[in-house]
């Protein structure tokens, strides 16, 4: 019997996003997301916010933002649906750095942000997208329960290793509309999982390459689809994760899902769901 993963309500695609730095351009990112009822994650790196606010010199276009614009934003109303994740205290080559400093670099990350904002925070991209097994290492030791990488994928395949997770691709990538036409139009075969599109970059890039209008068009494309799941990556990993823990009798005619959320899939041709913490007979 064939068996699959499906997203919630059924739903045979997701849709997520992961920006890095913690730029003042992450506003208007933030601000289109919202309008298309889009979800994403946005990585910071705590030593910057140890600044109140920050003045730039005009034509700056790398502005980090201090922890006043950041309570306002990533912690106020407009951030409300968008995950905080962690970047390196002070952005370094993690691999590239002692273990015990690259330890502190995402121990003391992670305080800073949690102090900050007042919530759990277990996500992770890597400063410069570098990684190596010491880092990786690193990150579970400290309960990081996925870490982005700069590997782009051009496909929708759903992570496997988590503290090595890839992307689908960045959002200057010249395949970007391309994908997002498949990722509309078409459905995830018989055989396949379900599709994951997964976007990244840096908001002050907007600025840089005068280009707003790329993302504001993909996220029209891609957003207000009712056929399509829009996560942060926790709750894309968090999903993953409780359809994997499910256990099934020997036979395949019970399932108990044993984690806090409702996990959906298909067997034998038939949709089921599973509550929280549910024993069902489903054959």
């Amino acid at each position: 019997m064939m068996m699959y993963m499906l997203f919630p309500d059924a739903k045979r695609k997701a849709l997520t996003f992961s920006y890095d730095d913690g730029v003042e351009q992450d506003i208007r990112l933030m601000e289109i997301f919202n309008k298309h009822g889009l979800k994403g994650t946005f990585n910071l790196n705590g030593e910057p916010l140890q600044t109140a606010e920050y003045t730039w010199p005009e034509g700056t276009i790398h502005r980090r933002v201090g922890y006043k614009k950041a309570l306002e934003s990533y912690g106020g109303e407009l951030g409300r649906n968008h995950e905080i994740a962690i970047h390196g205290y002070t952005h370094p080559f993690l691999d590239r750095i002692p273990r015990p400093i690259a330890n502190y670099e995402v121990a003391k990350d992670r305080e800073a942000l949690e102090k900050l904002f007042g919530r759990l925070i277990r996500g992770c991209a890597y400063p410069m997208g570098t990684f190596s097994d010491m880092t990786v290492e690193v990150l579970r030791d400290n309960d990081i329960a996925y870490a982005r990488t700069t590997v782009s994928t051009g496909n929708f395949s759903v992570p496997t290793d988590w503290l090595r997770m890839p992307a689908t691709c960045h959002h200057n990538d010249q395949r970007l509309f391309d994908l997002a036409e498949t990722f509309v139009s078409g459905q995830p075969n018989g055989w396949d999982t379900p599709w994951l599109f997964y976007v990244w970059g840096h908001a002050y890039e907007f600025d840089a390459n005068n280009n707003w209008d790329r993302i504001e068009s993909f996220c029209e494309k891609v957003g207000g689809r009712d056929d399509v799941w829009y996560a942060t990556n926790m709750e894309i990993h968090d999903y993953v994760e409780a359809y994997r823990a499910l256990h099934f009798s020997v036979e395949g005619k019970f399932v108990h899902n044993p984690s806090a959320i409702p996990v959906w899939f298909e067997y034998a041709g038939v949709t089921c769901c599973v509550q929280p913490g549910e024993t069902k007979a489903f054959r």
